[in-house]
């Protein structure tokens, strides 16, 4: 099979190294922004030279970002070419344009690799639904909270220390935000919601808490009630409908998601017939992710001409249908917190089971008076 690339970057050389040793793969092309003298005649900069060669049957993107990825994606499917993709904010976005896409053109739409990088997490959850219904899903899904997270407990260093390490090894971008802040992980809980549920839910659904706020005295908070705090993704189908959510939270030892290190992750998802099934791995990382990419080329080989599931119907979540306590540590004196709160924990509160629409709805709008507010639930 012709392929083309789009982007060579970190994930993009790792692709080209992948395919480069195999026989059945030809990457025709590679379109980048500036000179590449070293992919010879590969390299092209405009776009047309892809889409109009007929040679071409997939087009890997792995450039990110919204645009113009976007155009570039919806050109080559309507020209007919199958789309691997490793850019989840693009998927996640644009699920709904794309995934309707793809299936009018009769075309392959795959992006493994979005969500768990090296982990075949989203190709389990296409193969679960052949037979079975997904109750839950949840797991670790970024690797640089996780990283940040375990040192903070491992060894007691601060929030910022941390992230400055993480930032030096590689594991978070000079602007940390997307992984921080957890939209990283909102958008893969996004794509995993939607397969999982045959739904079609946009970003402003998802409320998402993440960990920019948390300080060692939130991590002697966990401890001292014997668990780990770790960022996780939550989807799950409940009478009524579903609830979706991604927060930091207090995971007891001994659970999987609490043994998780360094940069790992885990997620893991809980069926009618086959109950909870887990899948670890390197979530992110050049040859991980690549590895993915070309699976998803192999795929479509095979004979794949579809995306993982052909159901998308438009759901809004409901998370006042979920409730568990809470661990809150605000400065300010707030009557509504005060109202639910049961025991005091370090410099924080633990409180009684809240529904997770107003946890984060309080939260969010705490947050603007109260920045240093963080809240983790109790798992």
């Amino acid at each position: 099979m012709k392929i083309a690339l789009l982007g060579c970057g970190v994930v993009g050389g790792g692709v080209l190294d992948i395919c480069d040793a195999r026989e059945d793969i030809e990457v025709k092309y590679v379109l980048v922004r500036r000179d590449r003298p070293e992919l010879g005649a590969r390299a092209v900069k405009d776009i047309s030279t892809i889409i109009n060669d007929k040679e071409v049957e997939t087009v890997v993107e792995v450039m990110g970002g919204l645009s113009p990825a976007y155009e570039y994606v919806c050109a080559a499917m309507k020209a007919g070419k199958s789309v691997v993709t490793a850019n989840k904010h693009l998927v996640a976005h644009y699920y709904k344009e794309l995934t309707s896409l793809a299936r009018e053109c009769g075309v392959a739409l795959r992006c493994t690799p979005a969500v768990g990088g090296g982990i075949p997490w989203l190709k389990n959850l296409e193969r679960v639904l052949r037979l079975d219904k997904v109750k839950s899903f949840s797991g670790i899904m970024n690797g640089t909270t996780n990283f940040i997270l375990d040192a903070m407990h491992f060894d007691g260093r601060d929030f910022s220390e941390v992230l400055s390490q993480a930032q030096k090894l590689g594991y978070a971008e000079a602007d940390p935000s997307a992984d921080i802040d957890g939209l990283d992980i909102q958008r893969k809980c996004i794509i995993s919601a939607n397969v999982a549920f045959g739904v079609c839910v946009g970003e402003a659904d998802v409320p998402v808490f993440g960990i920019r706020s948390i300080c060692s005295a939130d991590i002697a908070a966990a401890e001292r009630l014997g668990c780990v705090c770790k960022m996780l993704a939550f989807g799950k189908a409940l009478d009524g409908g579903i609830s979706v959510y991604v927060e930091p939270c207090f995971v007891k030892h001994g659970e999987l998601e609490a043994a998780v290190s360094t940069n790992r992750n885990v997620i893991s998802f809980e069926t009618e017939l086959t109950g909870k099934e887990s899948f670890y791995g390197q979530g992110a990382g050049r040859y991980p992710t690549a590895y993915n990419v070309a699976e998803d080329v192999l795929d479509i080989m095979g004979g794949e001409k579809s995306f993982y599931t052909d159901k998308a119907e438009p759901a809004t979540p409901d998370n006042s249908l979920d409730a568990h306590a809470y661990y809150v540590r605000c400065a300010v004196n707030d009557e509504w917190l005060s109202s639910v709160a049961v025991e005091r924990c370090c410099e924080g509160v633990v409180t009684e089971p809240v529904t997770v629409a107003k946890m984060h709805e309080w939260a969010s709008k705490m947050k603007e008076v109260e920045p240093s507010l963080f809240i983790a639930g109790l798992v």
